[in-house]
């Protein structure tokens, strides 16, 4: 066993992600890092410091992912055998790897790190368990809810897969995605909790220094770059990969509080965009608002919603996505998240109808329906599980119509006064800090076309 230790002092304004050459010797068999920084206590209201970690190996900087933990671990650990969640087990190849360090926040005097990797030459034992969930239930068209932003233990969540999964399947979901942070390690274990009644899709909350996006439904193992911010101009390019493998690109939580959280990159690469996160907030309502006005602009970007949950406290599918899709398959989902056919609520108990008819024919959530100009439409919201409340029905226009729950709610309209029109339904607890109340049900847009 051998040990090298490596030292090093960061500023404030230095580069994002900091790369150490470690030469792995021929014949280790497991390789381990354990890293520390120094956390001064600062005054109130100072930004101290947070560093991330995460390895490549002898392939590369760009090739050579071998995982990524973020600030959620002080160590890890890899071997051909097994590997810390977050992290890829594979052979430890000889060569030059490198430790990536990333100063998330640097205090004013500076980072201190500290680096120690441990080479192992010890035999290690076993294979890698790999079983990737599968693509597809068996189960037709119809009505599906899900939640696609979910954290585990590999990455900076507190539940195990297992638990993730069962509290899915308590609250009355068909799908999840597994959005991990930068990492595609908890792919191979999924397959274990998926079943007829539950699909598991694989994917990733794709980290970086300017918001966080989901890549939702990527093929098992996929793996995207977060290594950038807004100004470098390639969040186009990794886009693109993410939608030449399959996946969808949903950035997330638009207006979130954290560092590096609220989203930079603009929406033309979005194919829909997560407008509620966990319970409702004040910054959901500005994403609500920042949404609504793209719909005015004209380019539907259609709307998700999702608990990213991390830990014990946090509620599995509040609020979650509720998808009309051809089959409870990946390619099924997915095709009915980026269509629009879809609403959120913030429980399964929780159900909407919303039609507009004209001339004999019906369009229902994220549909078009062509008609004259001045053809009368009617609109009918049906709602239940919400006992109490608002609903309101929002066009390009604004708000056009209200009414207390329960009860069905009808209102006319033309194409020439309506380009859209979509439903919010609010609980009755509209105060200071949310005046309109929570959301209890959100739903994409009918478009009327003359």
């Amino acid at each position: 066993m051998q040990k090298r230790v490596y030292t090093g002092h960061l500023d404030p304004g230095a580069a994002d992600y900091v790369y150490l050459p470690v030469d792995v010797p021929a014949g280790t068999a497991r390789l381990a890092v354990r890293y520390s920084y120094d956390r001064p206590v600062l005054a109130a209201g100072t930004v101290g410091n947070a560093c991330d970690v995460g390895i490549f190996d002898q392939r590369g900087t760009e090739a050579g992912f071998r995982g990524w933990s973020g600030g959620a671990r002080d160590r890890f650990e890899l071997s051909a055998a097994d590997a810390t969640p977050g992290y890829l087990p594979g052979p430890i190849e000889p060569g030059r790897w490198h430790v990536v360090l990333g100063p998330y926040t640097v205090a004013p005097g500076g980072l201190d790190y500290t680096v120690e990797v441990t080479f192992d030459d010890a035999p290690v034992a076993g294979e890698p368990s790999v079983r990737y969930p599968p693509a597809a239930t068996g189960r037709g068209p119809g009505w599906y809810r899900g939640d696609c932003h979910l954290h585990t233990v590999y990455s900076d969540g507190g539940r195990t897969p297992a638990q993730v999964a069962a509290a899915a399947r308590a609250r009355g979901l068909d799908f999840i995605n597994s959005s991990e942070h930068n990492t595609p390690a908890s792919h191979r274990v999924w397959g274990e909790y998926a079943g007829d009644d539950l699909l598991i899709l694989t994917g990733e909350e794709i980290t970086t220094r300017n918001g966080h996006c989901l890549a939702i439904g990527l093929p098992p193992g996929s793996w995207i770059d977060w290594r950038y911010r807004a100004t470098d101009g390639v969040f186009a390019d990794h886009a693109a990969r993410v939608r030449e493998l399959g996946g969808l690109v949903v950035p997330a939580h638009p207006y979130g509080q954290c560092v590096a959280c609220s989203w930079k990159f603009g929406y033309e690469q979005a194919d829909a965009v997560e407008v509620w996160n966990g319970p409702w907030s004040i910054g959901n309502e500005a994403a609500l608002a920042t949404w609504d006005g793209t719909l005015v602009a004209g380019r539907f970007v259609p709307a998700m919603g999702n608990s990213d949950a991390h830990r014990d406290g946090d509620v599995v599918g509040l609020p979650q996505t509720v998808v009309h899709a051809e089959a409870l398959s990946a390619t099924g989902i997915k095709a009915g998240i980026a269509a629009g056919r879809s609403y959120l609520a913030d429980d399964a108990a929780v159900t909407v109808s919303l039609v507009a008819t004209a001339d004999g024919r019906t369009a229902g959530i994220g549909d078009r329906l062509a008609v004259a100009p001045d053809t009368p439409v009617t609109v009918r919201l049906d709602v239940a599980g919400v006992p109490a409340g608002t609903v309101r029905l929002v066009t390009d226009r604004g708000l056009v119509h209200a009414a207390p729950l329960p009860g069905l709610v009808e209102w006319r309209t033309t194409a020439r006064c309506t380009g859209y029109v979509r439903a919010e339904v609010r609980h009755a607890d509209a105060g200071a800090a949310l005046p309109y109340g929570s959301m209890a049900a959100l739903t994409n847009p009918i478009f009327l076309d003359c």
